[in-house]
């Protein structure tokens, strides 16, 4: 049930079309570590060649993409590339998203219920946030400690950035904005929680878990028809074989599908030949750079058209 008055929870709907009014979008993906390190070294490559990402009317990030939003809307994007790049005299990012080892059984069976969920059912998500608000994990004020050193703004960046997350008890999905009186910290600490790694976290009166476990990681319904969109996404859904993490086979094709019966024109890219033990391996974040960079640069003169 929505509580009453906070205006967080949004359902996932194509057909409303809440990008409408905007021109350019940009939606950055869920992904770990490995993806937080891809998107950095994608969009800064881009904007070194003058083409600003960051410029889009409405930049939805989700997960891994929410650190990455919110720090290209507070114009850090360059100094957050510096940070990655010398990731080992930089812990905090990955205290901050790499997963603990040798997790408690409460912990295994959350994750065990997220990585298992063939589908995003109201139930099943119900069922995936009680088991992550009864996991032992650490404190959420610890995890927001980690993040704090690369989410440095303070104030909600910029009116573009939105970010998502899902009610733990709930199961809703949640929109933060600008008008939802959040701090950055918050949004993108409870966008990030993988449950049964990280706590859920405090988003207004709500204990709000990871934006992925809605079934999307995403959620393109917040810029459908917009004129135009670039999507920055782990997968095209085209290896995705079996339903998991709330997600089933196709799902990723249909929104895109729909999105593009929006009326919205798509700029997707994925990350080449990335594998599934990747995404939270410490050692893969330079490679992950220099991934992304490559494929911006193949990408400069197309992408300076469609963004033109």
């Amino acid at each position: 049930m929505e509580l009453q008055g906070d205006g967080l929870a949004v359902p996932v709907d194509m057909s409303a079309a809440r990008g409408r009014d905007l021109d350019r979008t940009l939606v950055l993906g869920g992904g770990g570590l490995y993806f937080v390190a891809w998107q950095v070294g994608y969009l800064h490559a881009a904007s070194q060649a003058g083409i600003d990402l960051g410029s889009a009317e409405r930049v939805v990030g989700t997960s891994a993409g929410s650190l990455v939003a919110t720090v290209l809307c507070h114009n850090r994007l360059g100094w957050l590339h510096t940070q990655v790049s010398a990731l080992g005299h930089f812990p905090a990012l990955l205290n901050a998203m790499a997963p603990a080892t040798g997790l408690s059984p409460s912990q295994d069976r959350a994750l065990m219920l997220f990585g298992g969920a063939g589908d995003a059912d109201p139930a099943t998500v119900q069922a995936i946030g009680r088991a992550a608000l009864a996991a032992a994990t650490l404190d959420p004020t610890r995890v927001r400690a980690n993040l704090r050193m690369i989410v440095t703004a303070r104030a909600w960046p910029s009116a573009a950035l939105h970010t998502t997350c899902v009610d733990a008890y709930s199961g809703e999905r949640c929109v933060v904005t600008q008008e939802s009186g959040v701090r950055p910290i918050n949004a993108v600490a409870a966008s990030s929680a993988v449950p049964g790694i990280f706590p859920p976290q405090p988003i207004g009166d709500r204990r709000c878990m990871d934006g992925g476990v809605s079934g999307t990681g995403l959620h393109l319904d917040l810029v459908a028809g917009s004129r135009r969109s670039v999507i920055l996404s782990v997968s095209d859904g085209s290896t995705v074989t079996e339903p998991r993490m709330t997600a089933h086979p196709g799902s990723i094709e249909t929104d895109l599908a729909d999105l593009a019966a929006s009326g919205t024109r798509m700029f997707l890219r994925t990350p080449v030949g990335v594998e599934i033990a990747d995404l939270m391996d410490p050692t893969a974040v330079p490679r992950a750079l220099a991934a992304g960079a490559e494929q911006a640069q193949g990408d400069l003169d197309e992408l300076r058209e469609f963004w033109a």
